[in-house]
């Protein structure tokens, strides 16, 4: 170790911003297992590099003790005040015992220390950076591609793209440049991890970012995103400023700025709606290109649901191929959406008006029928009834009788209020 090395030090530090006396911290500890290990010692042992010479000393150091139990590491208070009277119990002493051939171990041990250094932050800066980038759009090329999974070459580091984050029926050359989605960054031993996805909704939002002006400026926001990957897209949008018409601003002249986005997307079909805070609006332009006759809302605590009427001729384009669109649309808006042709919903219509009048009719006739159970009775059936069968008849229909009343009086007055 000497002033060339130590000027070294001082390179890394301004180049690579590694902290010199973390460094010589690092060496340092270091050099203390390598001693131990090349000089087969247990021994409590200190090494020191002076941070002006670079001068390297090793130093074993004992505690003073009264009874010495352990050699390597304890030294009588005698043997140590022969050294220096003015040793206690209790006190550290220090022997410098540095080899003579230390110093060529020590430039081995302090060139491994500094390149494992040097990786391990060079790790910790690729780590950082695109930590930082996460959920954005990097382009990369295709270095290798192994039982499918694609290593993309992004410059620092290498990002994986692993078959499920691939879009069905794309395929990928060697050299290829490519925009993927930055979905997660990891720490690990072999350095950060950085792992891509092209199936991402993320991916048309960043997309759109790059393309659309208005978007990066905040005059447009991307409220939401749904997407199947390799097949079809649907995003929301909207406007702070009453002049800019969002979807417009998306397509752009001509279509150019939507056309850019499919083909980096190999052809995806991409659907673009003005977002809305009104459920049924908003619901109505998700299932587009199918047009909407109405949205009845239903929304509880368990669940958001509505249903959704389309003309007849409307119903599959609104369901789309194996419910697409209205999968899609569901996911956009956030709501479950159930969708019937208007000549169903008339036909659920009259069943409710049929039930609902049947329910009518049939509340009308209970009040005869009680009327009619009443008059079961004949005038000369009641007659005939001795008084405690008058009492408890009359009681059994609501009738009030006088009990000083005689038979004759009582079959009357039931007669009378029954209308016998």
């Amino acid at each position: 170790m000497n002033l060339e090395f130590l000027e070294a030090l001082d390179d890394l530090e301004r180049e690579k911003h590694m902290s010199k006396d973390m460094l010589i911290s690092a060496i340092e500890s270091a050099l203390v297992s390598a001693y131990k290990k090349n000089y087969g010692t247990s021994q409590n042992v200190r090494v020191d590099i002076d941070r002006e010479t670079g001068d390297i000393n090793v130093f074993v150091r004992r505690d003073i003790v009264e009874d010495v139990e352990d050699p390597f590491c304890q030294v009588s208070l005698e043997e140590a005040q022969e050294i220096d009277p003015d040793y206690e119990i209790g006190d550290v002493i220090e022997y410098m015992v540095t080899p003579r051939d230390f110093g060529r171990i020590a430039a081995q041990i302090a060139k491994q220390v500094v390149i494992q250094r040097i990786r391990e932050t060079e790790r910790g800066m690729i780590y950082d950076d695109y930590i930082t980038r996460q959920t954005e759009v990097v382009t990369g090329i295709v270095q290798r591609i192994s039982n499918g999974t694609v290593f993309v070459n992004m410059g620092r580091a290498e990002g994986i793209l692993s078959t499920n984050e691939q879009i069905p029926g794309e395929r990928y050359r060697v050299g290829e440049r490519l925009k993927v989605y930055v979905m997660d960054v990891k720490r690990t031993s072999k350095g950060p991890q950085v792992f891509l996805s092209r199936t991402h909704p993320g991916l048309v939002r960043r997309l759109f970012e790059l393309e659309v002006p208005e978007i990066q400026e905040g005059i447009v926001e991307i409220k939401g995103a749904a997407r199947e990957a390799g097949s079809r897209s649907k995003i929301a949008v909207c406007t702070y400023d009453e002049n800019v018409d969002p979807v417009g601003s998306c397509v752009g002249p001509r279509g150019q700025r939507v056309q850019a986005v499919v083909d980096e997307l190999n052809g995806e079909k991409i659907d673009i709606i003005n977002w809305s805070e009104d459920p049924g609006k908003m619901i109505s332009a998700a299932l587009s290109p199918a047009n909407v006759e109405m949205v009845l809302i239903k929304e509880s605590q368990e669940e958001k649901s509505a249903l959704v009427v389309v003309p007849d001729y409307q119903l599959s384009l609104a369901i789309g191929k194996e419910g697409q669109n209205v999968r899609l649309a569901a996911r956009l808006c956030g709501w479950k959406i159930d969708i019937k042709s208007h000549s169903k919903w008339e036909e659920m219509e009259k069943a409710a008006a049929a039930e609902l009048e049947a329910e009518k009719e049939a509340a009308e006739t209970e009040e005869p029928a009680e009327a009619a159970e009443k008059k079961t009775v004949t005038a000369s059936a009641v007659k005939r009834m001795k008084k405690a069968e008058l009492v408890e008849f009359a009681a059994e229909n609501g009738i009030e009788l006088d009990p000083k009343a005689t038979n004759a009086d009582m079959a009357e007055a039931i007669i009378s209020a029954l209308e016998l």
